[in-house]
């Protein structure tokens, strides 16, 4: 492979007898997985699409609601990254057309960041609520959350479109040097990522289940605390298989297949977040009354322990979701 070039696209070249052998069911494990993530993102789209609506146009948004706004807004849009690149597997394999241009290496990667970045916010946020609670009701800026996210929009677009140029997927030829130095900060942001994520949420799980700490149990540290631990299982293979691409040389094939199946994995955990928002929200109903969807968000993002619920409906104020200040 060259050490310029994004997986896709990519023509590798038989050295001997036993390389040719792997090649064809290689090529067909390649395009079978196309086909499946093809079909997980089309499912993905619909629900970061609903819960974009719903956030975006039909409720009131608060301090965490806008993490999960434009957490659904990275997610949808590294869905559609991988449906293009989906699309392009599955056409290039028929040779109807050439593979898709190399920039769409940075455009995939700044996806995947930002969309890590934001979860991390999101769950350190969360964190300082509970473990600084008089700073963060007293001192906390009003539109933190807002700022936090656009800091992060733009710097992983930074990061992405550097990387991206030195390493030769944007415009000219490559400079190796810089090519590695970016690498190099690219795979230690991913590693302080996941150890924010981490470490985060491991306070919450243990605020939540230790002895004198212990708090109640609310909808919204399950829904963190579950988006978190779906990333580590689904998101993290991809960032850990795609970082250290440019110092992979060798057993390319293989390397290519495994990185297809850590996009397959990545895809899963973008269609997730949904899924956990409205199984969370609909979980637990004590009520037989049909539930609508912004109801049901609601209820996945609302900081109200679960002892507070009884057989009556919530107070209209409580359904607004916890943190009603706006940002």
């Amino acid at each position: 492979m060259d050490a310029t070039s994004p997986a896709w696209g990519t023509e590798f070249t038989t050295r001997n007898g036993s390389d040719e052998a792997f090649i064809e069911p290689c090529i067909s494990g390649n395009l079978t997985l196309s086909l499946l993530t093809l079909i997980i993102a089309l499912g993905g789209l619909v629900g970061n699409g609903i819960v974009l609506w719903l956030l975006g146009f039909r409720m009131q948004r608060n301090t965490f609601s806008v993490y999960v706004l434009n957490l659904a807004g990275a997610d949808f849009f590294l869905l559609c990254c991988k449906i293009i690149w989906s699309l392009s597997e599955i056409i290039t394999y028929y040779q109807l057309i050439c593979s898709i241009p190399r920039f769409f290496t940075t455009v995939l990667c700044f996806a995947y960041i930002v969309g890590l970045s934001i979860l991390s916010a999101l769950s350190s946020e969360r964190c300082l609520c509970v473990l600084c609670p008089i700073w963060y009701r007293v001192s906390r800026p009003r539109h933190l959350s807002s700022v936090v996210c656009a800091l992060l929009w733009v710097l992983s677009l930074l990061l992405n479109i550097l990387e991206g140029y030195y390493c030769g997927f944007l415009f000219g030829e490559s400079e190796h040097k810089w090519c590695r130095i970016f690498d190099f900060i690219m795979t230690a942001w991913l590693i302080f990522l996941f150890v924010v994520l981490s470490g985060s949420s491991l306070a919450l799980l243990t605020r939540i289940l230790c002895g004198s700490w212990r708090m109640k149990l609310t909808r919204l540290y399950v829904t963190i605390l579950l988006s978190g631990l779906v990333f580590l299982f689904c998101g993290l293979p991809f960032g850990i298989q795609f970082f250290p691409l440019y110092w992979i040389q060798q057993h390319s094939h293989t390397f290519y297949f495994y990185l297809q199946v850590g996009l397959v994995l990545s895809c899963m955990n973008s269609c997730a977040n949904p899924i956990i928002y409205f199984f969370v929200g609909s979980c637990r109903q004590r009520q037989r009354l049909p539930q609508t969807l912004r109801l049901v968000l609601q209820k996945a993002l609302q900081d109200i322990p679960e002892t507070d619920e009884s057989g009556s409906s919530l107070p209209r104020e409580t359904m607004e979701m916890s943190g009603s200040s706006l940002v």
